[in-house]
């Protein structure tokens, strides 16, 4: 027999006081009475929830609601934003982008840093900035035995933390409080550690280090294509699902999963590894320490450039940042960096090359049914710098060809978060956990 418990003062206070808390982050400033109301707690409670979280520095008073008269009653009540800062950071062979923000998650600043000297690579340079931006430029090595434009990671991290830390200290926060760092390769769901990162270079785990060596500063490591997931869970195309699937088609190829409205990470953090998927006919198995056989094969950038040049579509200068190019800022690169696969998929939509699209089409729906006849996600979400270049026609076609090969009925959207995916799932992980330990509960 189950015994019911009551919650205790103290409990009650929390749950209250968090309830109020999520509705003030997700509604903007409210009067007491929009609290009573919304929350359907009494005027005493939501009064002594109010003067405590006023004394928590967690809520302040935001002017008066235009709707009522002056007055006691009409006193708006908000979040006080840089209660606490966050940044999120995206981690690419070729540099950083990263972002900070306030605990709305608010943006306040960004930059870029490019791991390669302007123009020694594809897809590298300078990087861009918006808001309390910062740019910095290339970062190669002069060392003794290095090769042309190979790049100094000691210096590339360094520049990097000066660049996250100047950026803050434009936004007005003194410290960071949370920082999420999306990186390619799998992250140890137990220790929050990068367990296998391919090819990634040195710098990567020595960047993690430096972040972690900021005392007072939480640093949560994440997957790249789970951020990208997350962000299209709550502001893109997959809002108001409980279950999905996104495909992230960039440079390579990989999946994020979200089931009965949890991200789904699997036993070793490698839920979503499709690039691994063996596809008969493909160039062979793929191998465990890269995969240049199987789905990657068929849908990574390169892949899609050589499809492009058989169907005849120009893949060469002026139509990106080279075959495979990858940019600076990665998932956060504006337009004009658009490497090579993905602006010859752009340009096969708006000119109408209907034959190279149904070809992609199909390729991309091997990978997708695979997922769909296991997993039965009823909804796949096409995302990455390809995914975003093919937009809702590409996705059309994904969801027709999806249809001969899965019996289960799955819907095919394009993604809507953008180029910047991986940045702002980012920002929303940061701005969970500053919340949780600031707001308390779940």
């Amino acid at each position: 027999m189950t015994t019911a418990r009551t919650a205790t003062p103290s409990t009650a206070r929390a749950i209250n006081d968090r309830l109020a808390l999520d509705l003030l982050l997700e509604r903007g400033p409210l009067t007491a009475s929009d609290l009573r109301t919304l929350t359907g707690l009494s005027r005493p409670t939501v009064a002594d929830l109010l003067e405590r979280l006023q004394r928590s520095g967690l809520v302040a008073h935001a002017g008066e609601s235009a709707a009522l008269r002056r007055g006691p009653n009409a006193r708006l009540y908000g979040l006080v934003a840089d209660r606490a800062h966050l940044a999120g950071i995206d981690i690419r062979a070729t540099g950083v982008s990263l972002v900070v923000a306030d605990l709305t998650g608010r943006t306040l600043g960004t930059a870029t840093i490019a791991a390669f000297a302007p123009g020694a690579g594809a897809g590298a340079g300078a990087g861009t900035g918006t808001g309390a931006g910062v740019e910095a430029g290339g970062v190669t090595s002069a060392k003794a035995g290095a090769g042309a434009g190979a790049v100094d990671g000691d210096l590339l991290v360094e520049r990097t933390v000066e660049t996250l830390l100047a950026t803050a200290a434009e936004a007005g926060a003194k410290e960071l409080h949370t920082v999420a760092v999306g990186a390619p390769g799998l992250v140890d769901p137990v220790t929050g550690m990068l367990n296998n990162s391919g090819k990634l270079p040195e710098w990567h785990a020595k960047l993690l280090a430096a972040l972690r060596s900021r005392p007072g500063t939480e640093v949560i490591l994440e997957n790249e294509v789970n951020l990208a997931g997350i962000a299209e869970h709550r502001i893109g195309a997959a809002q108001g699902r409980r279950d999905f699937a996104l495909i992230w088609l960039g440079h390579g190829v990989g999946a994020s999963v979200v089931l009965d409205g949890r991200l789904r990470r699997g036993a070793s953090g490698g839920t979503g590894e499709i690039g691994f998927l063996p596809v008969p006919g493909t160039v062979g198995l793929p191998d465990s320490k890269k995969c240049d056989g199987g789905f990657h094969s068929m849908v990574s950038s390169a892949a899609i450039c050589e499809l492009a040049a058989r169907h005849g579509l120009a893949t060469g200068p002026g139509m990106g940042g080279g075959v495979g190019g990858a940019t600076a800022g990665g998932a956060g690169a504006a337009e004009e960096q658009e490497p090579a696969a993905a602006a010859v998929v752009r340009r096969a939509v708006e000119t109408g090359a209907d034959d190279f699209l149904d070809e992609l089409a199909q390729r991309i729906a091997v990978g997708a049914s695979a997922i769909c006849v296991v997993l039965d996600p009823g909804c796949v979400v096409l995302g990455g710098e390809i995914g975003q270049a093919g937009g809702p026609e590409l996705a059309d076609r994904v969801e027709r060809h999806l249809s001969r090969i899965s019996p289960l009925a799955t819907e095919v959207r394009a993604g809507t978060a953008g180029g910047g995916a991986v940045l702002a799932g980012a920002v929303l992980t940061a701005g969970d956990a500053a919340r949780r330990e600031l707001f308390g509960g779940d």
